[in-house]
C-alpha cells in the first residue's frame, strides 16, 4: 500500500520544483520566484531565485494581520528566576518592530551582521527576528562563551553591533557577560560601532559610554521599523559550528528556503498544527534554538516555549514534566541527553506522577544518537510515541524522522526511521560504491540538498567544498557512519571518525553503546577507542550509573563486557570499561569523545570551547590513570 510519506518522498526526488514550489505557498511572498531550483552553478545551488520576502513577518506580522494577534507567541520559563512570562503575537510585533528601530538607529541595514550573544530570554528572540526585520544577517553566539572564541566570531562576521546582556544563568551559577564581551572585543582586531546590553537584575553591567546602549532606554525611545524586503537567496544568518582547523566554520542559512522548509517540517514531521504549544528544550545559541525554538514554531502560527533551565536541578528531575503540564506542551523535541540525566537521577520516573500530562502528545529526541534503553524508558513513562530524528548544524532540519503528519511508520528502536521528503540518504564505502542493506558506511546525500540547508559557509566557498563535499563529488558528506535497512529504516551508528578498527575489523562504537546502555544500572555511556600496539585499536567504555544504585562497580563492569561479548561478539575486543561521575559534554549534551579519547592516548589537545565544565577533563584524566592511561594532562589542555 502507498502511503502520503511514500507519494511525497517520491516526488520530492522526481519532481523537486514541483514538490518545494507547492510548499513554498504556505509562505507570503513579496514577490514570487523566477526558478524555483536555481541549478545553474554546481554545486552551489540556490532555491527561489527571484523571490522576495521577509523572514520577520512570515513569523510574526502575518499572524497579526490574519488574526492572530492576541494568541500567545512566546512562553518565557525560567525557573532559575522564578519568572513566567507570556508575549502575544502582537506584543512581539511591536517589540520587534521597535528593537529593529534601534538597530536601524545604529546604522544597522540590509546585510549587515549582528553578533546575538544573550542568555535564554525572550529578547534573544526579539533580536534575532529585529535583524530578519531589517534584513540583516544576525550570528548568534552561545552566550557565555569564551573571550577568545567570541572574539573569532566577531572577526569572521565583523557585526556593526552586538546585542548582548549583562548576565545569563546556568543552573544555580549566574555568568556576568559583560567582562567577557569587553575582553573579546579588545581582542579582536574587528571592533563594533556599538553593544545593546539588556541589563537583567542579577548582575549590574558598566556601559562604556559612545559605544554601549542600554536596551530598556533604547528601546522606550526607539522608532519601529517595518520589513525590509530582502531576495530569497540572502542570508538569513549565520551560526558557526566547530572546524577541525581549530577556525569556526559559519554555515549560512537562507531567507526563503529555510522558511519553506522549517514551515513545512512543522506540519508534516512534527505534526503540529497553528495554535498549539511546542517546546523545544534548547538553546538559541545552537541549530536547534534557530529552527525549533524561534523559526519554526513561529512560522506555523504555534506558541513556542523559551525556557531558561534544565532538565535536573532546577529544581529537580520532574523540571521538564512540570513545563509541559504547566503550559499544556502538546509536542517536545529536546536531546536524548536531556532524558539520560532525567533517568539518571530518577530511574522510576516517580516526578513525572505529579504531573497532569494529558495534552502532551509526542517526545521528539535528537542531538546525539537515541539509544534504545532510553527511548524506551521514555516510551513505557510517557505513553506517548517517541521520535527519534537525525539533523546537524548543516542541514538546518531533520535528514531522516519518523514524518508524524505524513505516515507513522513503526518504530526500530536505535533507528530515526526514513529520508525524509527532500532527502536523498545513500550508503557509500570506502571506494564510493553504494552498500548493501545493512552494511556500515558512509552516510552520504545526493545532491542538489532540499531547501533551508546550507548552501555555502560565510565568505568561504572553498572550504564548504573542501569540507562537505569534495570527498564523495556529487554528494553532501554528513561525516556520520550507519546503515539502511531492508525496510528503508535509517542507522546512524556514529561519526565517521568514531567507526574504530580492531585487528582490521571495522567496528561501531555506537553499537557498544547501545549494548552498554541496556544495562539496567546504565543511565549513560561512552565508548572510545585507544591506540593498541597489537589491535590497531582496543574500545574503552566510561559508565555513568543510575542514583541509588547500590551493586558492587566490580559486578557491573564485569557483567557490561560479558553483555558486549555477547551481543556484538569477541570481535570487538571489549575487555576494560570504568565508572565515572559524569561524562564530558558540550552544551548542547554531546559528548566529547574525540576529547576524551586524545586524554587517553596522551595526545595534545586543545580545550573545547564549547565545554559545559572544563573541571570533568580533569577528573576523566585521574580515572584513566587509575586504569593504566593518560599519565598527565597534555600541556595545551590547561
Amino acid at each position: 500500500m502507498t502511503t502520503a510519506y511514500d507519494a511525497a518522498y517520491r516526488r520530492s526526488l522526481q519532481d523537486p520544483s514541483g514538490f518545494w514550489g507547492d510548499a513554498a505557498a504556505d509562505i507570503k511572498w513579496y514577490k514570487a520566484w523566477d526558478k524555483v531550483l536555481d541549478d545553474s552553478r554546481p554545486p552551489f545551488f540556490r532555491w527561489f531565485t527571484g523571490g522576495q520576502v521577509n523572514t520577520c513577518y512570515n513569523a510574526v506580522d502575518r499572524h497579526v494581520e490574519e488574526g492572530r494577534g492576541e494568541q500567545v507567541a512566546i512562553i518565557y520559563d525560567s525557573p532559575v528566576t522564578q519568572t513566567v512570562r507570556r508575549l502575544t503575537y502582537a506584543q512581539l510585533q511591536d517589540q520587534t518592530a521597535r528593537f529593529a528601530g534601534v538597530l536601524a538607529g545604529l546604522g544597522v541595514g540590509k546585510g549587515d551582521r549582528v553578533i546575538v550573544y544573550m542568555p535564554m530570554v525572550p529578547e534573544a528572540a526579539i533580536a534575532m527576528l529585529a535583524c530578519a526585520r531589517l534584513g540583516a544577517v544576525h550570528s548568534v553566539v552561545f552566550g557565555g562563551f569564551a573571550a577568545n572564541e567570541l572574539a573569532t566570531r566577531i572577526n569572521d562576521a565583523q557585526p556593526k553591533v552586538i546585542v548582548s546582556a549583562s548576565c545569563g544563568i546556568e543552573g544555580q551559577k549566574v555568568i556576568p557577560y559583560k567582562p567577557l564581551l569587553d575582553h573579546a572585543i579588545e581582542l579582536a582586531s574587528h571592533k563594533p560601532a556599538h553593544t545593546v546590553i539588556l541589563a537583567r537584575p542579577q548582575v549590574a553591567a558598566e556601559l562604556l559610554s559612545g559605544r554601549d546602549v542600554d536596551w530598556h532606554d533604547a528601546l522606550a525611545k526607539a522608532v519601529p521599523h517595518d520589513c525590509v524586503p530582502v531576495a530569497a537567496t540572502d542570508p538569513l544568518y549565520i551560526l558557526y559550528t566547530s572546524g577541525t582547523t581549530g577556525q569556526p566554520k559559519g554555515v549560512v542559512r537562507d531567507n526563503g528556503g529555510h522558511m519553506v522548509a522549517l514551515k513545512w517540517s512543522m506540519k508534516y514531521v512534527y505534526n503540529v498544527q497553528p495554535g498549539e504549544v511546542y517546546w523545544a528544550a534548547s538553546d538559541v545559541g545552537w541549530v536547534v534554538g534557530h529552527s525549533y525554538i524561534v523559526y519554526g514554531p513561529l512560522l506555523h502560527g504555534c506558541t513556542t516555549v523559551l525556557y531558561e533551565g534544565k532538565p535536573v536541578g532546577t529544581p529537580d528531575a520532574g523540571a521538564f514534566w512540570r513545563v509541559i503540564a504547566e503550559h499544556k506542551v502538546e509536542t517536545l523535541f529536546t536531546a536524548p541527553t536531556a532524558f539520560r540525566a532525567i533517568k539518571r537521577d530518577d530511574p522510576e520516573a516517580a516526578l513525572l506522577k505529579k504531573y497532569d500530562l494529558k495534552h502532551f502528545r509526542t517526545l521528539f529526541l535528537a542531538g546525539e544518537r537515541s539509544d534504545p534503553d532510553t527511548l524506551q524508558w521514555a516510551e513505557r513513562h510517557l505513553g506517548v510515541p517517541v521520535i527519534d530524528h537525525w539533523w546537524q548544524t548543516e542541514t538546518g532540519w531533520a535528514i531522516a524522522a519518523n514524518c508524524m503528519g505524513l505516515h507513522r511508520f513503526p518504530v526500530k528502536h536505535g533507528s530515526p526511521a526514513k529520508a525524509v521528503p527532500g532527502w536523498n540518504i545513500q550508503v557509500l564505502d570506502e571506494g564510493h560504491h553504494p552498500c548493501k542493506a545493512g552494511q556500515v558506511g558512509a552516510l552520504v546525500v545526493k545532491l542538489p540538498l532540499p531547501p533551508g540547508t546550507l548552501p555555502t559557509l560565510w565568505n568561504a566557498d572553498q572550504r564548504y567544498i573542501s569540507s562537505y563535499l569534495a570527498e564523495f563529488p556529487g554528494y553532501y558528506k554528513t561525516a556520520d557512519a550507519g546503515f539502511i535497512d531492508e525496510d528503508g529504516y535509517v542507522y546512524v551508528m556514529s561519526r565517521t571518525d568514531d567507526i574504530i578498527n580492531v585487528a582490521g575489523h571495522r567496528l561501531s562504537t555506537g553499537a557498544m553503546e547501545e549494548v552498554l546502555a541496556s544495562h539496567p544500572d546504565v543511565a549513560e555511556c561512552a565508548v572510545i577507542g585507544v591506540h593498541d600496539a597489537m589491535k590497531g585499536q582496543l574500545p574503552l567504555g566510561f559508565l555513568v550509573l543510575k542514583a541509588g544504585v547500590t551493586k558492587p562497580e566490580e559486578q557491573i563492569l564485569t557483567e557490561v563486557v560479558a553483555l558486549v561479548r555477547d551481543r556484538i561478539g569477541p570481535v570487538a575486543a571489549f575487555k576494560t570499561a570504568t565508572i565515572v561521575n559524569r561524562l564530558p559534554k558540550t552544551r548542547s549534551g554531546k559528548i566529547l569523545r574525540g576529547t576524551m579519547q586524545k586524554i587517553a592516548d596522551h595526545e595534545d589537545y586543545k580545550m573545547p570551547a564549547t565545554i559545559d565544565d572544563p573541571g570533568i577533563l580533569e577528573e576523566i584524566e585521574e580515572n584513566l590513570t587509575s586504569i593504566g592511561y593518560a599519565n598527565a594532562l597534555p600541556k595545551s589542555a590547561s
